[in-house]
């Protein structure tokens, strides 16, 4: 490879999406679709349209790569609620929201479930820097589950966060192996019942 064509592929086009954001944007979609590790360094280059070399100038490995791609993910997801805040002030009617958001997810046919989830089944090892922003992440959102339940005025509000992030986590799962029309295709029917059991 010339010269020119080196720093033509390190250095982006003007007006180009930087390359971080590139290899971020591929990485996130090679991840998803086809596992972490299933995914080289090699094939995110080469979808982000740079080279290793600019890869690894932005990430230090491959491991933070799979982290920051998860704190992003993170963030959209905290968007997500957020609309939803701004959307229905009521927190019973918030709780519904995000059970429709779940149950959306789980009929668009390039879903392939939790990538929270999927990524720990990945990285078993309880030192990668990606599981700290999983189990982060999975807190978090618990614990915002549970402050909803409190505020619309649940007597038990952990017991019902706890039913309620079950049930989500399982039916994302059940979707997987049984399909979107399975089990999982109940989601919103019986979080609305879970949640009618405890707010009488």
């Amino acid at each position: 490879m010339s010269k020119s064509s080196t720093k033509a592929a390190i250095e982006p086009a003007e007006g180009r999406t930087p390359p971080r954001e590139r290899i971020l944007d591929a990485a996130s979609e090679l991840f998803y679709r086809h596992g972490i590790r299933a995914v080289g360094v090699d094939a995110i280059a080469e979808a982000a349209g740079t080279n290793k070399m600019t890869l690894y100038r932005h990430f230090e490995s491959k491991d933070e790569l799979v982290a920051e791609y998860l704190r992003r993910l993170a963030g959209e997801l905290d968007a997500v609620w957020c609309e939803l805040e701004r959307k229905y002030p009521d927190p019973r009617q918030q709780l519904i929201g995000w059970l429709r958001v779940v149950g959306d997810n789980i009929v668009n046919p390039k879903s392939r479930g939790c990538a929270f989830a999927n990524a720990a089944v990945e990285l078993p090892e309880k030192h990668h820097p990606a599981r700290c922003v999983i189990e982060k992440h999975k807190a978090g959102k618990r614990l915002q589950i549970t402050q909803l339940c409190k505020k619309a005025g649940a007597a038990k509000p952990e017991l019902l966060a706890d039913e309620l992030f079950l049930l989500i986590e399982g039916a994302l799962v059940c979707a997987q192996s049984l399909g979107a029309n399975g089990p999982a295709a109940r989601l919103v029917r019986l979080g609305e019942t879970i949640i009618n059991s405890h707010l009488k």
